[in-house]
């Protein structure tokens, strides 16, 4: 953005050479100064010893000696569109689990459903676990074989009685976040939902993908076309309800 702006001013005489030089340079060093710095240890563990004096479950968080922590997040999965999981898998076991036996390699048979809506997972991360490794956790738990970059992660807060939701860069980390925020979940929460349409990756998709997606799009333009004509048709009937009873009236 700097750059960008010196390059402006410069071809447009604004400034000379030496004049902006003074100015950039403070403009970036003011920039560094606000860099917020990585906590302490101390800090991370004050932080962290007041979290869990407010958690009412055993979903404490740990600190290491390293100075890296972990911790448990919620995340809530608002999917609207079908998922695609192999065909003919038996459930995931405990050995699976423990072996990191990825099944879904299994097989190639695919097959579509919708996934619970709203269904909440509880996911065991570290403060080094990023967006992206936390939506392709999910995806394996539910062996759902999906490209990743078809999802998107969303912190939800309220704020004055207002839900407010914001997309999360794949490079942050929503156990720190957690942290911050407390364990409230009233205050924070985390949703798995679609990515939104102008960063979906259209060739990750397969054929009978993109025709399944025009079938539910199809269905859902005729069910609001079916909303609108029925709150119209019963507006309707009010209102020449109240005109009948109105001109039955004496005047």
């Amino acid at each position: 953005m700097l750059l960008q702006r010196k390059h402006e001013l410069m071809g447009n005489g604004s400034v000379s050479s030496v004049a902006f030089h003074f100015v950039f340079q403070n403009a970036t060093k003011i920039a560094e100064e606000e860099k917020p710095r990585p906590p302490t240890i101390q800090e991370l563990k004050q932080k962290i010893d007041s979290y869990n004096s407010k958690v009412n479950n055993c979903l404490l968080m740990k600190l290491n000696d390293d100075g890296t922590y972990t911790g448990f997040i919620k995340v809530h999965l608002k999917l609207r569109r079908p998922v695609t999981v192999p065909a003919g898998i038996r459930p995931q076991s405990i050995y699976d689990a423990l072996k990191e036996v990825n099944i879904a390699n299994m097989t190639e048979k695919r097959t579509s459903f919708y996934l619970p809506l709203d269904a909440i997972k509880q996911l065991h991360i570290s403060s080094t676990t990023t967006v992206s490794e936390v939506i392709q956790g999910l995806l394996k738990k539910f062996m759902v074989v999906d490209n990743p970059q078809k999802f998107a992660l969303f912190k939800q807060m309220q704020k004055d009685g207002q839900v407010l939701s914001q997309k999360l860069s794949v490079t942050e980390y929503p156990l720190y976040l957690r942290l911050v925020a407390g364990p409230d979940t009233d205050i924070l929460s985390f949703v798995l939902k679609e990515n939104e349409t102008g960063e979906v990756e259209w060739d990750a998709f397969s054929i009978p993908e993109l025709q399944n997606f025009l079938v539910i799009l199809e269905r859902e333009e005729k069910d609001k076309i079916q909303q609108v004509q029925k709150k119209y048709n019963n507006f309707k009937q009010k209102l020449q309800e109240a005109l009948k009873e109105a001109n039955g009236k004496p005047g």
